[in-house]
């Protein structure tokens, strides 16, 4: 991730980010085998995977909906909810 421009994140080192031409932010969040990438324009992520995924195997699940047992919500934010961990518990 270093070598093409993302940057590691000083208090994770899980979490890379890259500043894009029109000011945003594109962040890719690295856990084991999983990767969450948030951006605020859809085709970064393409161009992202499109990159990753010649230079390692992958499978693109999609939209993602939990990661890390959280629930990802999306409206006008982004949001993270773990009420379903909570309440199992």
């Amino acid at each position: 991730m270093i070598q093409i421009g993302y940057k590691s994140c000083v208090y994770d080192c899980c979490v890379y980010v890259k500043s894009l031409d029109d000011g945003s932010f594109i962040f890719l969040l690295l856990y084991v085998d999983d990767i969450l990438i948030v951006v605020k324009n859809f085709h970064d992520v393409i161009g992202l995977k499109t990159l990753l995924s010649q230079e390692f195997d992958m499978k693109d699940l999609g939209v993602a909906k939990k990661i890390l047992g959280m629930d990802i919500h999306r409206d006008r934010k982004l949001w993270l909810s773990q009420q379903a961990y909570v309440e199992r518990y």
